[in-house]
């Protein structure tokens, strides 16, 4: 175990031969990705402003396809944003107030927040300490008469079990929504996200592995109907246009979007790619550096081993994330842990390298969420990820010397 007081200096770290960067390092850098592929971009851009055909069209057409083909799925619907994504599967199957929608509190909001702007209940079951996905352990104990959905969280670019989530979902006759936001290409089994469950919501934000320029969104399903139905919603319900047969929303993919997303698709195996050989870097840097602790060791027993006072987090050095077994994780972000995250914080400003906090508030404790009665100490794996967990830069085009200095910086605060 390192001694947090005195870190251990370049020289003393093994393998670790880089000199670190003094350079700020940004959480993410979207400028240089564009650089290396301005051209087609703006070419892409030129040719739906010649068609001067902006929302939906062939370039979406085509998009969908693509995404579709991408993530093993049968169909793709593009929509306005992840968030919309969400609300219109929801919608898809018809959700009602008062029925509940089963899902993780450790998440973005909009996981939720769909769910409560239908009138429908949002579940909160708690996480896995390891992979910060849902825990499949404690869902079936929350199901009621009134629960319709099961919406996991593949967050953070790996997904969560989706065996054992399937299975309970079979046996009680529910309704499985993947929020894939953050997890386009990761793999659970050699199935990609968004293609095992009913429906799978995707998100574009620009700081996405896969980003537009401004917000857009995708909906995949292998169930005909339900695309059929996604669709109808997209547009305010109606076909042919001005004959409504659904109540929908404006939730359309524009053209733009889709065409800078078809440009960039090409690109995300490699960009993936980098960000695991960044996360591999990271690894060994923090492994020379004395500062990474065991995962399964400090986190198998859960909160417990904090309350008991035997966690190891609480002698010094972090977390990494972990890698479940069969996954194929894409590393939308490299979250670690550490119980000094105020001083890893402080350490890393002072050398302007950035980083943020995903999430944290879990999302049973939003003031917002107040009326369902949920209180701190219900939730603990959740409250305490909340309390830990720090993102650092994972972006592709990082060097191994900005990776240094962000190693360097965890070090002197950890």
């Amino acid at each position: 175990m390192i001694d947090r007081h005195n870190p251990p200096t370049t020289s003393e770290r093994g393998t670790w031969n880089l000199q670190p960067s003094t350079a700020p390092v940004p959480l993410l850098d979207l400028k240089a990705q564009y650089a290396a592929i301005r051209e087609e971009i703006r070419a892409a851009m030129d040719r739906v402003a010649d068609s001067q055909y902006f929302i939906l069209g062939p370039e979406v057409e085509a998009l969908e396809q693509e995404v579709a083909a991408y993530s093993g799925c049968a169909h793709g619907i593009g929509v306005s944003s992840g968030t919309d994504a969400l609300l219109v599967a929801l919608m898809a199957i018809d959700i009602q107030p008062g029925d509940e929608v089963i899902t993780t509190p450790y998440s973005f909001f909009a996981t939720a927040g769909s769910i409560a702007r239908l009138g429908a209940v949002p579940i909160f079951v708690d996480i896995d300490p390891l992979t910060f996905n849902i825990d499949p352990a404690g869902i079936e104990a929350r199901i009621t008469a009134r629960t319709r959905v099961i919406m996991p969280v593949h967050l953070y670019g790996q997904m969560a079990e989706m065996d054992a989530i399937m299975d309970i979902a079979q046996r009680h006759h529910l309704v499985v929504i993947e929020d894939a936001a953050q997890a386009i290409g990761s793999e659970y089994r050699g199935r990609r996200a968004g293609s095992i469950g009913h429906m799978g919501c995707f998100s574009f934000f620009p700081s996405k592995n896969l980003g537009g320029f401004g917000d857009g969104g995708m909906v995949t399903t292998n169930d005909a109907a339900l695309a059929e139905r996604v669709r109808l919603l997209r547009g305010h319900g109606a076909h042919p246009k001005y004959y409504h047969k659904l109540i929908g929303g404006n939730f359309r993919l524009d053209a733009l979007q889709a065409a800078v997303l078809r440009v960039k698709l090409k690109y995300l195996d490699s960009w993936t790619e980098g960000r695991q050989r960044n996360a591999a870097i990271y690894r060994q840097l923090f492994a020379d550096g004395g500062l990474a602790l065991d995962t399964p060791q400090c986190l198998g027993a859960g909160c417990r081993a904090r309350a008991e006072g035997a966690c190891a987090l609480r002698l010094g050095g972090v977390v990494l994330p972990y890698e479940a077994p069969e996954r194929r994780h894409i590393y939308n972000q490299f979250v670690i842990r550490s119980t000094r995250r105020d001083n890893v914080m402080a350490a890393l400003k002072e050398r302007k390298i950035g980083h943020e906090i995903y999430y944290p508030v879990p999302l049973h404790l939003q003031e917002c969420f107040a009326y369902l009665g949920n209180k701190s100490g219900d939730l603990p794996a959740s409250e305490c990820a909340a309390a830990e967990t720090l993102a650092l830069p994972i972006y592709p085009e990082l060097t191994e010397e900005m990776l240094a200095a962000v190693v360097d910086a965890v070090a002197a605060g950890a």
